[in-house]
């Protein structure tokens, strides 16, 4: 059995949510037992949420066998320490399924956005196997951001008799609010569970349909009413044995009396050896939410009045337009995808990466990520139980994140806009965090350097890869008064590097120069010398200070082994902190102002071996801006960040901070080490521990600098933290589940052969060093296929859409 990238079982299967949905439409969560819960449609995370919602077999004879269609239940749900309905788990899950007959084996694979389980009972005739998907198909952004998903059922007489059987689908109104107006209704093939919007709350409008595409289905929408205790599903589960014969008189319509469910039935018949397969497409429609957050600028009038509304329901009027149009497109998008699926796995890539490039494309169908009627996204860092984490498309968590730009480019495009836009204010301040819906944002906080200033970067990323100059030069000149911004604020006396206090991912401010927020600021500024360039303009104010910042950072804070900070907290323009000092995340008690007074500002890194610590010459390297720094250098950091940072065993580590991200035999990448010694008595507030985004980082880094085998370590050992024993292996967290900064895993696929392609030049560029024959996955703004080399000789081949690109090796 293949370590990554295979077969989940033996309850690694067991900790699996996998989403289904599009993007910024929702989700609901396929786990690896066949079960589905995790259910958000609201706008917003739900993963407490978990409906009566399940797919049964009755296998008919003279003694009926009837499943439920999952795996056994998962030991850890059995007593789930979060409280739910009549007390949870400590309640004895009443209203849950779990106690019913279902399949005795089960085992969960990803080929995504496709899941796979298959399902087995050795006392039964037939094994299932079921596939949940939803469309994916890079640079068709719109029908990949459908609220749609398909569940198909396949089932496989494994006897030398015929076998009749019965598949149902069974939901209980999920939809309803409990005050009224909601309802179950039938539709053709299928049910529809909605909710009419209750007086003064538009947002709690909404419906779900479940539909076959089986003619002859049956379908109940008025289960059995109690109204206490386990009655309903006491009746829906002697109906399911008896093969869908009611046991009880269903009451006529008249009366407007509805039950508070539905089920559907479709009668199977199969022969010794024979498959069939039941495709169940289920969608919503919640045109409105209640979801607002963060302040907007005074200049915007009604703020308080807004609420977020999902692109599809600029689309689609109510549900039976989605229904239909799930109907009519459903094979059509399946067979994208599927191409899209097929060709992503046909790289010769390892394992691992092919794992960790896959495992966080489902960030994209998570409720971390929204998506406006206008077409433009927002973002969550993560999805915590009930609430986003961290509002705004968070610029300097999204910097790591390399899958967008390329998947679907016009999405990443539009954050750039946003950024430069609603984002920015007269001075050049941009917000860090945009408010939802989007509107011109409140600046009354730090701006974030590394988010502001790798903004500017990704703008020359996302002209490389559209190629689009006209769009660039749309951009110009916010991107100009951004930049003159961080110029002014950061480095007054233009020595190229940031000396004065800057905020950061790790939400705090560094003081002095460092080199991880110096990085993105030489490369910035290379960046627009480049795009000056490209319009016609005088680029070398922005030439020469990134000389000089080339040459500070080379001279001044290289140790001889890596990068390290000057901190810097005297002569400066910025205030001291002052004792009692409250400037968010960063508090000064009389013990800790004792503190700065001998060590100065809290949270520094000094002397560290920082991990992200060349982050600005990662980016450059993914954006086409080439070497901004000494390559000498950069590998040398690279290589001692692996050395010093990297535990394949942490159980001698020391972490007083949040020790669930990696712990005990676990191994992982630290976000920082003192191996000169050195370390502030309050060092870095997160420096202990791992975080999966910056794993990924460095890794990929470490491979376009040459190192694969130190990078494929790092990579396996952050896998392995995520097989599904302990933590979901498809919601890489940080700050909340379906983390955004994970999404930098996608430049491992790039890095590993040094693929990448230039729109501008129509060049495809590849490591000199890369095999005679090989095969690599490639997205561009136009197309998707694969590129790679036959007997030596490099090729392209587009699986849809077109890429025009001529060869340029790197030397």
């Amino acid at each position: 059995m293949k370590t990554f990238n295979g077969v989940y079982t033996d309850g690694r299967q067991d900790r699996i949510v996998y989403p289904l949905g599009g993007i910024g439409a929702g989700m609901i969560g396929l786990e690896g037992t066949g079960a589905l819960s995790h259910v958000s449609l609201r706008g917003k995370p739900e993963l407490q949420h978990l409906p009566l919602l399940f797919s049964t077999m009755t296998v008919l004879g003279e003694n009926p066998e009837a499943r439920i269609l999952e795996g056994p239940v998962p030991s850890w749900k059995v007593f789930d320490t979060r409280s739910g309905p009549n007390g949870g788990a400590a309640g004895g899950q009443n209203g849950r399924h779990y106690g019913l007959p279902r399949m005795k084996e089960c085992s969960f694979t990803s080929r995504f956005p496709f899941g796979d389980i298959q399902l087995k009972d050795e006392t039964l005739p037939v094994s299932v196997s079921l596939t949940g998907w939803s469309p994916f198909i890079p640079s068709d952004t719109d029908h990949s951001s459908l609220p749609v998903a398909g569940l198909e059922y396949t089932f496989r007489n494994e006897s030398e008799q015929q076998v009749d059987l019965v598949y149902a689908f069974h939901a209980y109104n999920f939809m309803s609010l409990g005050s009224g107006g909601a309802g179950v209704r039938q539709t053709e093939g299928g049910f529809v569970l909605s909710q009419s919007p209750v007086e003064d709350q538009p947002w709690s409008g909404g419906a779900f349909s479940a539909v076959t595409d089986r003619p002859g289905t049956t379908v109940h929408t008025k289960w059995f009413q109690g109204p206490i205790w386990f009655d309903a599903l006491t009746m829906l589960w002697k109906t399911i044995e008896k093969g869908g014969s009611l046991p009880y008189s269903e009451p006529e319509a008249s009366g407007g009396r509805t039950g508070p469910g539905g089920s559907l039935y479709v009668p199977l018949q199969l022969q010794p050896g024979e498959e069939k397969r039941i495709c169940l497409r289920l969608c919503w429609h919640v045109p409105v939410t209640d979801q607002r957050h963060g302040a907007a600028s005074p200049e915007v009038e009604g703020f308080g009045d807004m609420t977020h509304r999902p692109w599809y329901a600029g689309k689609f009027a109510e549900i039976g337009e989605v229904e239909a149009y799930w109907r009519e497109s459903y094979d059509v998008l399946r067979s994208r995808t599927a191409v899209f699926t097929d060709t992503f796995y046909r790289s010769d890539v390892p394992d691992e990466i092919l794992e960790a490039v896959s495992a966080n494309l489902t960030i994209l169908k998570s409720p971390t990520v929204m998506r406006q009627p206008d077409g433009k996204l927002w973002a969550w860092e993560g999805s915590f139980d009930t609430e986003g984490s961290c509002y705004g498309t968070c610029t300097h968590v999204w910097n790591y994140a390399q899958g967008l730009p390329h998947l679907f480019s016009d999405l990443e495009r539009g954050m750039r806009e946003s950024e430069l836009a609603e984002g920015l204010d007269e001075t050049g301040h941009q917000a860090f965090r945009l408010p939802l819906p989007i509107v011109p944002a409140v600046h009354d906080y730090y701006a974030a350097a590394d988010g502001q200033l790798g903004g500017i970067m990704k703008v020359y990323r996302e002209w490389r890869i559209a190629g689009d100059l006209e769009w660039l030069r749309s951009r110009w000149e916010p991107l100009k008064k951004s930049l003159h911004y961080c110029m002014d604020t950061w480095d007054p006396d233009r020595l190229g590097v940031l000396v004065e206090p800057h905020h950061n991912t790790y939400d705090i401010e560094f003081w002095g120069p460092d080199p991880m927020c110096s990085s993105i600021y030489i490369g910035a500024l290379k960046a627009a010398s480049l795009m000056s360039v490209a319009l016609g303009e005088d680029g070398s104010v922005y030439a020469d200070l990134y000389a000089k910042g080339k040459a500070y950072m080379e001279c001044e804070l290289f140790n001889g082994e890596y990068y390290e900070q000057r901190t810097t907290w005297e002569g400066l323009r910025a205030e001291l902190p002052t004792l009692g000092m409250d400037a968010g995340n960063v508090q000064y008690s009389e013990e800790a102002y004792e503190i700065f007074k001998r060590e100065g500002p809290k949270y520094q890194y000094g002397r560290g071996c920082l991990a992200d610590g060349l982050l600005g010459a990662w980016l450059a390297a993914v954006c086409g801006l080439g070497d901004i720094l000494d390559p000498a250098q950069v590998k040398s950091h690279l290589l001692s960040v692996y050395k010093y940072n990297f535990k394949a065993d942490l159980s001698g580590h020391a972490n007083p901070q949040r020790p669930g991200f990696a712990l005990g035999r676990e191994g992982g990448l630290l976000l920082c080490t003192w191996p000169r010694g050195g370390e502030p008595l309050l060092p870095l507030q997160y420096s202990h521990e791992t975080w999966t985004g910056i794993e990924y980082q460095v890794a990929s880094h470490l491979m376009l600098a040459g190192h694969r085998d130190e990078a494929l370590e790092i990579v396996r050992a952050c896998r392995s933290r995520y097989d599904g024993r302990v933590r979901n292996p498809f919601a890489e967290y940080e700050c909340g589940l379906w983390y955004g900064r994970a999404m930098a895993s996608y430049a491992l696929i790039g890095a590993y052969y040094g693929i990448r392609y230039d729109a501008v030049e129509r060049k495809l560029h590849m490591r000199h060093d890369a095999p005679d024959n090989f095969r690599c996955f490639i997205a561009t703004a136009t197309g998707f296929g694969i590129v790679g080399r036959k007997e030596g000789v490099p090729f392209i081949e587009a699986a849809e859409g077109v890429i025009d690109a001529a060869f340029m090796e790197r030397s």
